[in-house]
């Protein structure tokens, strides 16, 4: 008996020191660069931080709302930005904080999420990487729940398929997307509806759909952090739009 308390003492302390590691790890990477003046509501728009990041226009009520996971490793102000932009015309923007920013640990956040906001008539999920499949899995288990997905450098695990479902539905892909790459994203074509709008960013990659720096295995674009921003933001609002209708 001693011997195996000794063991499961190891084990244990193993365990706690891969954990301390990852936790090291996630917060010494994927911080945003450049995102702080996106943090500070004026005029346009309200930004406020606690249990979420919230974005919210400052001169209307929204109807439609955009609950956005961020990628793997990536902290939720990397976003802000284009979360702030969105929200300028006219949507609530929620991006919710992921345990060790890992979405896949918390896939169902946006349940409590949609909980808060009553006075929201309809919503759409997305996000980016990880968080984008993530959203596509909520969207899944959750038909009636969301009415629009955003896929940024994403695409649905093969075992949630989307292919039958009457979601509004867009994805946006860099063309130099070293992760995500175009290839990835025309074989998911089969697991999502046939109504998907597909946007490709000439010259962007995978890094820039945030900003949070470079990302390892990715390629180095060919256009602008701000030039690949305008075209997600573009297509994303497209798509709240049509929400909204």
């Amino acid at each position: 008996m001693r011997h195996i308390n000794r063991l499961l003492l190891i084990v244990g302390v193993i365990v706690l020191a891969l954990v301390v590691g990852l936790a090291v790890f996630v917060n010494t990477s994927g911080q945003a660069t450049a995102a702080a003046a996106a943090v500070q509501s004026d005029t346009q728009v309200q930004v406020t931080s606690g249990r979420w990041l919230e974005f919210r226009p400052a001169a209307q009520t929204p109807q439609v709302g955009l609950i956005f996971y961020p990628g793997g490793l990536v902290h939720s102000e990397a976003y802000a930005p284009l979360a702030r932009a969105i929200a300028a015309q006219g949507y609530l923007v929620v991006i919710p904080p992921m345990p060790l920013n890992l979405a896949v640990f918390a896939s169902d956040r946006a349940t409590e999420v949609m909980a808060a906001y009553p006075a929201i008539r309809r919503w759409a999920i997305g996000g980016h990487s990880l968080g984008g499949a993530m959203a596509a899995r909520y969207a899944y288990q959750h038909p009636s729940a969301v009415a629009g997905l955003a896929l940024w450098a994403s695409y649905p695990e093969a075992s949630a398929s989307l292919a039958d479902r009457p979601l509004q539905v867009v994805s946006v892909y860099g063309t130099r997307d070293g992760l995500a790459a175009p290839d990835k994203i025309a074989a998911s074509r089969p697991n999502l509806p046939p109504t998907t709008r597909y946007v490709a960013i000439e010259g962007g990659n995978h890094a820039q759909f945030g900003d949070y720096g470079p990302q390892r295995g990715d390629q180095p674009a060919t256009l602008s952090a701000t030039a690949q921003h305008a075209q997600v933001i573009a297509a994303t609002v497209e798509l709240l739009e049509k929400l909204s209708q």
